[in-house]
Parts: C-alpha cells; sequence; structure tokens
C-alpha cells in the first residue's frame, strides 16, 4: 500500500516561496501510470488542485495557478516537490500530496478522484 507523507515550513511570509516535498513510500513514482499531485485547502473552502506530475515526470498546472507554480521530483529519494512563488495570505490553508489513477482535470477535485492521500500540512502565510 503507498503511503505519502508531507514535509516543509507551516509558516511562510508573504512574497517569499512556499516549498514543500511529498515522500512516498510503498510504491516509486516512475510506476506507470500514475499522476503525482499536490491539492490545497483553503479555511472554509473546497479542494483546489495546484498540479500534478506524472509518472513520466511531465507536469500540468491550472491556468490560475500556472504562473507561480512549479513541481518537480527526486527520483532516487522518491520524492516529489511544489514550489509556490510570491504567495499571499491567500495561498494559507492545508496543503496535500495525492496519487490519482487518472489525470486530474477538475480544478476542484473530490477526495475520491485520488486513491491514496498524505495526512495534509497547514500552511500559513503571514508576516
Amino acid at each position: 500500500q503507498v503511503q505519502l507523507q508531507e514535509s516543509g515550513p507551516g509558516l511562510v511570509k508573504p512574497s517569499q516561496t512556499l516549498s514543500l516535498t511529498c515522500t512516498v513510500s510503498g510504491g516509486h513514482i516512475t510506476t506507470d501510470y500514475f499522476y503525482w499531485t499536490w491539492i490545497r485547502q483553503p479555511p472554509g473552502k473546497g479542494l483546489e488542485l495546484i498540479g500534478f506530475i506524472n509518472s513520466r515526470g511531465n507536469t500540468s498546472y491550472p491556468q490560475s495557478l500556472k504562473s507561480r507554480t512549479a513541481i518537480s521530483r527526486d527520483t532516487f529519494k522518491n520524492q516529489f516537490t511544489l514550489q509556490l512563488t510570491s504567495v499571499t495570505p491567500e495561498d494559507t490553508g492545508v496543503y496535500y500530496c495525492a496519487r490519482g489513477r487518472s489525470r486530474p482535470v477538475q480544478t476542484t477535485p473530490s477526495r475520491a478522484d485520488f486513491d491514496s492521500w498524505g495526512q495534509g500540512t497547514q500552511v500559513t502565510v503571514s508576516s
């Protein structure tokens, strides 16, 4: 059974870059064919797709976040990472990494769209 675990700072200052890592165990991120995805949930709101990197290393981001987002991977460490630049307080929320078996297309996904989830990590953007 694959397991995912998010890690990274819980507090980021406005205008800085948010960096999170998802460590995967029980399966390799290069195994076909999965979508390793970052999702967030702002306080009081629903889930929001941030982007994904697939088993082949290809990335995709929704238009609303594309200019600020980069997802990369380290196949030796079996990790994938999120970098979100120029953060504002509106980027505050719980950030999740997840694995999907089909290409994420909804900008507001549901939990059922992914078969494995990390526990989530709270990120607060504040000075």
